[in-house]
C-alpha cells in the first residue's frame, strides 16, 4: 500500500466528515487531482515503518502515545476498506511539534525494535535510511500543514 498525506481545507474537511456520497467523491478527487505539492506528502511504503516507530511496533491505530501516534494511522478513520485517517487542525499542530523533537538516533532505536512478523521490510540500514528520509519529509509536511491551519487526511490504498 502506498501512503499519502493531504492538508485539506476547512470546506474539504467538512465534506469528508459528512460521510455521504459527496465525501466519497471528494476523497477520490483529492487523491486523483491534488494540485498543491507543498500541502501533500507521499510516503510510498515508509508509512508502515513510521507508524510502527511512532506507536507500539504494530499497525494498531490506537497503539502508541499521542501526538506521535497521530502522524500516520492515529486519528479518526473515515473508511472501512482502506486507510483514510483524519487528524484535526489542532492535532496537526501537536503532531508537528512532536515531530520536531524526533532525532535520528531515537527513530533508529524504535525502528530496530520492530518485532512484528507482519512488517515486510528488510529492516536493514537501507530500509532505515529510506524510512528516515520519508520521516524528514513528513516532518516538513506537518510543519507546513500546521502553519496553514489545516487538518490532515492520510490515505493508504
Amino acid at each position: 500500500m502506498l501512503g499519502v498525506h493531504f492538508a485539506v481545507t476547512a470546506d474539504q474537511e467538512r465534506l469528508l466528515l459528512g460521510g455521504d456520497d459527496a465525501a466519497e467523491e471528494l476523497l477520490m478527487d483529492i487523491e486523483e487531482n491534488w494540485a498543491d505539492p507543498d500541502l501533500s506528502m507521499e510516503t510510498d511504503k515508509a508509512w508502515d515503518a513510521l507508524h510502527r516507530c511512532f506507536g507500539d511496533g504494530t499497525l494498531d491505530p490506537d497503539g502508541g502515545a499521542y501526538p506521535l501516534s497521530h502522524a500516520i494511522l492515529g486519528g479518526r478513520h473515515l473508511h472501512d476498506e482502506y486507510y483514510v485517517v483524519h487528524v484535526t487542525a489542532a492535532e496537526v499542530r501537536d503532531v508537528a511539534d512532536a515531530l520536531q523533537r524526533v532525532e535520528k538516533a531515537w527513530l533508529r532505536d524504535r525502528f530496530d525494535s520492530i518485532d512484528d512478523p507482519d512488517y515486510l521490510g528488510p529492516q536493514d540500514d537501507t530500509d532505515f535510511e529510506y524510512t528516515w528520509s520519508n520521516f524528514v519529509d513528513v516532518r516538513g509536511f506537518y510543519e507546513r500543514a500546521a502553519k496553514a491551519g489545516r487538518a490532515v487526511v492520510f490515505t493508504a490504498t
